[in-house]
């Protein structure tokens, strides 16, 4: 049996998908089980996994664990501890490929991700053990761009020439489901990217061909841009950490990883394919 946080999530559903696609057993924590609509099959318990406690029943009878980040939140080490105890063999974490950073430039952990604490949970527990540590989600481009190209066919956005690597979240599910059911990870940090380094700009343009549509990147003043992604709702010190991310990497290529490919025997899947997968994020129903 196999328990997962941060099941609702966008790994933790695909990743749910291809471990009942491989025949294991998963239960599934979840704040809110009547609303987590996970399929038939799965097990779904009701629990805070940043509460440790709140899920020990949950951990009976379970043989590895994957720990998501932000899901367990501060609680990593407590969690592991407790399915140590439990008689869990193995954890796969969740983790982030710029978890070395300054933490003033990893915006995610301003958004509740704990990769760094979840990672040295895992690689401390004393249990057969990997980290994935995935670059920038493809799915962040719905949030940055998504409103804009409904709207349009400009995007507005700061530093065009900063560059990601991004992966479809099917990859990172597809790599953790490898970790969780053989041993070929046990030990490992695996980075995980997509197959291609691609600009802000570039990746809007990708967006557009994919979508058969004329968009156009126009850049904004980095402070101009704060003060629209605050006005829309983004909290300051969140801003505050992209835009430095962002100040530090802009010019610079960040090259792509092929763990990928060595773990699935097949190429990342591109970003191309990623905006058809998920078009609909992109397309407004009326253009009039």
């Amino acid at each position: 049996m196999i328990l997962v946080t941060g099941a609702t999530g966008r790994v933790g559903r695909p990743l749910i998908n291809l471990l009942r696609i491989a025949g294991a057993g998963v239960r599934a924590v979840s704040r809110d089980a009547t609303e987590a609509e996970l399929p038939a099959g799965v097990e779904v318990v009701e629990g805070d996994p940043s509460r440790p406690d709140t899920v020990a029943d949950a951990l009976d009878g379970v043989t590895s664990l994957f720990l998501h980040p932000r899901a367990v939140g501060d609680g990593a080490a407590d969690l592991v501890d407790l399915a140590r105890r439990r008689g869990v063999r193995r954890v796969v974490a969740l983790a982030a490929i710029n978890i070395d950073d300054d933490p003033s430039e990893q915006p995610s952990r301003l958004a509740g991700d704990r990769n760094r604490e979840a990672e040295e949970a895992a690689a401390g527990s004393g249990l057969e053990w990997t980290s994935l540590r995935p670059s920038f989600f493809a799915a962040n481009a719905i949030t940055m761009w998504g409103a804009q190209i409904r709207a349009g066919d400009v995007v507005r956005y700061a530093y065009p020439d900063v560059s990601e690597s991004p992966i479809h979240e099917h990859d990172i599910a597809s790599v953790a489901v490898h970790a969780l059911l053989t041993d070929d990870l046990v030990g490992r940090r695996v980075e995980l990217t997509g197959p291609q380094t691609l600009t802000h700009a570039e990746m809007v343009g990708v967006i557009g061909d994919v979508l058969g549509r004329p968009l156009r990147y126009e850049e904004l003043d980095p402070g101009v841009a704060a003060e629209r992604m605050v006005a829309h709702g983004l909290p300051e010190p969140f801003v505050t950490a992209l835009l430095a991310r962002y100040a530090r990497i802009a010019g610079t290529r960040q090259p792509p990883s092929d763990d990928v490919e060595k773990v699935l025997g097949r190429p990342a899947v591109a970003f191309a394919q990623w905006v058809a997968d998920h078009a609909a994020a992109f397309t407004f129903e009326d253009r009039r």
